[in-house]
């Protein structure tokens, strides 16, 4: 059993890493690279870019949280109630980010994805963007912290 923690946690972490990569890059690089440029590009690339987001990064943010779900119960039922309490705690995180993400992000993804598709700048590019990067420096650190809690599940569930 202690295998099938192990490739949960592991799993988990991995699928968390990729949504934390790429909220990173949003707050570290696309952030001020759409500062930079007009509304018309900014708006074109902003919404590309979420067309193809919201197409593909599903499946790496489901598998985190049906994975670190599976993680926190396995640990718990194995007797490892730390390595359980690590991974059930970034669980938690994931599911803040996700309503933080359905609340905020999402809605804001497509109104510049339908923007981009009509070859249109939406009204208040700028302070929809603005919101949007609000909430990402918050977005990557819960995907931080909970890609760390399945790394401490990992080190709880061997000791």
């Amino acid at each position: 059993m202690t295998v099938l923690l192990d490739v949960l946690a592991i799993t988990a972490a991995l699928a968390t890493a990729v949504i934390f990569g790429t909220d990173t890059l949003g707050a570290l690089v696309m952030r001020p690279t759409y500062a930079a440029v007009d509304d018309a590009t900014m708006t074109r690339v902003v919404g590309l870019s979420h067309r193809y987001g919201n197409a593909r990064m599903p499946l790496p943010g489901i598998l985190s949280v049906v994975a670190g779900a599976a993680t926190a119960l396995t640990a718990y039922l194995i007797g490892r109630p730390a390595a359980g309490a690590a991974a059930g705690s970034a669980l938690v995180l994931l599911l803040v980010w996700l309503v933080l993400f359905n609340r905020i992000s999402l809605p804001i993804n497509k109104v510049f994805i339908e923007a981009a598709e009509a070859g249109r700048v939406p009204a208040g590019a700028r302070g929809l963007q603005q919101r949007w990067d609000s909430i990402i420096n918050l977005r990557a650190t819960l995907q931080g912290v909970a890609l760390l809690g399945f790394c401490l599940t990992l080190a709880l569930a061997a000791a």
